[in-house]
Order: C-alpha cells, then sequence, then structure tokens
C-alpha cells in the first residue's frame, strides 16, 4: 500500500508539475506579446506621464521574459511558450479603444489606462498563482524569481491608478 500512495504522490506531482510549466508558458507568450504592444501603448498615450509608464514598464517587461526563461532553466525544462488567450483579448481590446477613440484626447488614455490595467490584473493573478504552486512544489528559487515579477506588477498597476486619478479621468470629463 506505500508503493501505491508513493506512485499517487508522484503523479499528482508530475501533473502539478505539468499545470505549472502550461501556466508558465502561457505567461512567457503574453509578456513576450506585451514587449510587441507596449510601445505602441506608449505612442498612442497622450499624456506624457502615460506614455514613460508604458515605456518603462517595458524595460521591465523585457525582465519579465528574462526571468521567465530562467525559471524554465531552474525547473530543467525548455523555455516554450503558447498562446495566451486571455492576454492575446486584452491586447485586442487595447488596439479597439485606439481605433475607436481621438487622437491626443484624455479619453483615450482612459481607455489605454483601462486596457493597461485588465493586463496587470491578469499578470498578478497569474503570477500570484504560479508563485503558490512553485512553492508547493518545493521550487523556492523558481517562487523568489517569479515574486520579483509580482511586485513590479503591482507597482505598474499603482502607477497606472495614480495617472487615472491625478488627470486622465478629470480631464476625459472636461472633453467634448
Amino acid at each position: 500500500m506505500t508503493t501505491t500512495a508513493t506512485t499517487n504522490s508522484k503523479d499528482t506531482q508530475s501533473k502539478l508539475r505539468e499545470f505549472f510549466i502550461d501556466q508558465l508558458q502561457d505567461i512567457y507568450w503574453a509578456e513576450q506579446k506585451l514587449v510587441k504592444t507596449l510601445p505602441k501603448l506608449a505612442n498612442a498615450a497622450h499624456s506624457p506621464e502615460l506614455r514613460d509608464a508604458f515605456s518603462s514598464h517595458l524595460e521591465e517587461t523585457k525582465n519579465h521574459v528574462t526571468r521567465i526563461e530562467k525559471a524554465f532553466q531552474l525547473m530543467n525544462e525548455e523555455a516554450d511558450s503558447k498562446e495566451c488567450q486571455a492576454m492575446k483579448g486584452i491586447v485586442k481590446e487595447g488596439e479597439d479603444i485606439v481605433d475607436e477613440t481621438d487622437d491626443g484626447t484624455a479619453q483615450r488614455d482612459v481607455g489605454l489606462i483601462f486596457a493597461g490595467q485588465k493586463a496587470e490584473h491578469y499578470e498578478i493573478a497569474t503570477y500570484g498563482g504560479l508563485i503558490q504552486l512553485a512553492r508547493t512544489m518545493g521550487q523556492s528559487a523558481v517562487a523568489d524569481l517569479l515574486g520579483q515579477t509580482l511586485a513590479e506588477e503591482k507597482k505598474a498597476d499603482e502607477k497606472l491608478t495614480q495617472i487615472a486619478e491625478a488627470t486622465s479621468n478629470e480631464e476625459a470629463l472636461h472633453e467634448h
């Protein structure tokens, strides 16, 4: 009976690991997509603060990609990605906002902030879950690595909120 319990434990561990790797591949694709998307959001932004926020987060996002590659390495896995349907949809929504709002308006900035925060919240949820799974599997180095990214994602979200509260929302309210 001990052998069966050990086998079941290993099966569960390998299924959990498989799920973890699947989710890591998903966020890897999402981060790579954001590396391509953030410059477009920065170019579409009206507010210099928002442009700067997107541009500085681009540099962080490049580091997120590198950290994920390091996480794959620590797990003895090939760094591979799989299309993330959630981020694909969020990016499409951001593109639609740009298409449907006037250039140089605070309204566009409000929409871009919404799109940016949707991306951040997806990432925050994903990294939070990955960190917990990594700890459960005894992968503390991977958890610590992903924890650095989670902290940066939370700061990026806070920055977008500050921009919305300080200028964009109020300016958009008074646009015609």
